[in-house]
């Protein structure tokens, strides 16, 4: 059967159908907008102007690990024992010196011959000497060679003589060891100032009883 004229009219009438976009941006002449490509510069734009920044490490945490490794290092350290050295050192510091040098005189004279030796403890009765040693020897030549070995067995030990007086005589020389004297004295001169006497505490104490 042949189809009506108004049929095949109305058929030709529909609706053309929607072009695509590509189509529609051909026929106006203008680029599509792309919003994503403007996100994402925007995006890159924040990205820069923030400084980059290690997470979990604010300024604050910066600060304390570097702190803390030196606070450690600090505790963990142990206190340094004091050296055998030291120790020997303070055990000898606790000898009277004043007795080191009594006892070397004494040997220096002894070495020599001396006669009559005495040592007299005069600590309490002044504040020149600790300690008094007194002898005598045989004739001038004697008395030098006493006190000249007193003074370089000092030196041999690491003690120097402060002063020496009466060498050129020879009748009496007195050495000071620096805490100790020693008279060296011919036995007239012993006899005639009598220092035992004037020096010795137990007979001050006998005339003070």
């Amino acid at each position: 059967m042949k189809i009506p004229p108004k049929t095949k009219v109305v058929s030709k009438a529909k609706a053309p159908a929607k072009a695509p976009a590509k189509s529609k941006a051909r026929a106006t002449g203008k680029p599509a907008a792309k919003p994503a490509a403007k996100s994402s510069s925007k995006a890159k734009a924040v990205a820069k102007s923030k400084p980059k920044s290690k997470p979990g490490l604010g300024p604050k945490s910066k600060a304390v690990a570097k702190t803390a490794p030196k606070k450690a290092a600090s505790r963990a350290k142990p206190k340094a024992a004091p050296a055998p050295k030291a120790k020997a050192a303070k055990a000898a510091g606790s000898v009277d010196p004043s007795d080191t040098l009594t006892a070397l005189a004494v040997a220096a004279l002894e070495d020599l011959k001396a006669v009559d030796i005495k040592i007299l403890n005069v600590r309490d009765l002044t504040t020149i000497a600790d300690a008094m040693v007194i002898c005598t020897g045989t004739s001038n030549r004697h008395v030098k060679s006493l006190a000249e070995n007193v003074v370089d067995m000092a030196r041999q030990r690491g003690f120097r003589a402060l002063g020496i007086e009466g060498l050129g005589e020879g009748e009496w020389v007195l050495v000071d060891l620096n805490g100790v004297l020693v008279h060296v004295m011919q036995a007239q001169t012993r006899l005639f100032y009598q220092l035992e006497k004037l020096w010795d505490m137990s007979q001050l104490d006998s005339k003070s009883a």
